[in-house]
C-alpha cells in the first residue's frame, strides 16, 4: 500500500482543493460536483483517529457516499455520534453512508458526522496530508486531501456494532 504524506505550508493549501467526481455523461454535457472545504484530520498516535471538512455538491439529484478509503489507514468508517443509553455521546458506524441533498452540503464535524480511520498505518503527526478516495452510490468515485492538526476534543467513546 503506497502512502502519500508530505509536510509543509504549501500542501496545507492543497488540502481544500475541490476535486470532481468521475462521470459517465457525455464530454460536452455539465457533471455534478463533490467538493470538500476546510479537510482536516486529528493527529494521532493511536489505533485511529477522525477526519472533517464541509463536503459540497451542485448536483440535480440527492447523492450517498458509501464508503471512504485512504492509505493512511486499514479501513475507514463513516461515523455518526449518537446518545448512549447512559446519556453519554458514543459514535457508531452509520448504515447506508452520508447522504448530500441536491445542490446541498454535509459538514463532517467533532461530535457529529465524520470520517473514522480504523488500523492506523502509522501515527498521523500535525502537517501529514492524508489522501482520500470516497465512493458513491453510482459507483462514481473523487479523491481529496485532508492536513492533520493537533485537537484535543473528538474523544468520545466508540460503539462497535460489529
Amino acid at each position: 500500500m503506497m502512502r502519500t504524506y508530505t509536510r509543509g505550508a504549501a500542501v496545507a493549501a492543497a488540502a481544500l482543493i475541490a476535486l470532481a467526481a468521475c462521470s459517465d455523461e457525455e464530454p460536452d454535457a455539465p457533471s455534478a460536483e463533490i467538493s470538500i472545504g476546510d479537510a482536516w484530520v486529528k493527529a494521532s498516535d493511536e489505533a485511529m483517529t477522525s477526519a472533517f471538512g464541509t463536503l459540497s455538491y451542485d448536483g440535480d439529484e440527492p447523492i450517498a457516499i458509501t464508503s471512504v478509503t485512504s492509505t493512511a489507514a486499514d479501513r475507514v468508517e463513516l461515523h455518526e455520534t449518537v446518545m448512549g443509553e447512559d446519556g453519554q455521546m458514543i459514535m457508531q458506524e452509520m448504515s447506508g453512508g452520508f447522504s448530500i441533498e441536491a445542490g446541498g452540503e454535509l459538514l463532517l464535524e467533532p461530535g457529529g458526522n465524520h470520517l473514522m480511520l480504523m488500523g492506523l498505518i502509522q501515527p498521523i503527526e500535525p502537517g501529514d496530508v492524508i489522501t482520500f478516495a470516497a465512493t458513491l452510490d453510482s459507483g462514481d468515485t473523487f479523491t481529496f486531501e485532508a492536513t492533520a492538526k493537533e485537537y484535543a476534543g473528538a474523544n468520545e467513546s466508540y460503539h462497535d456494532s460489529e
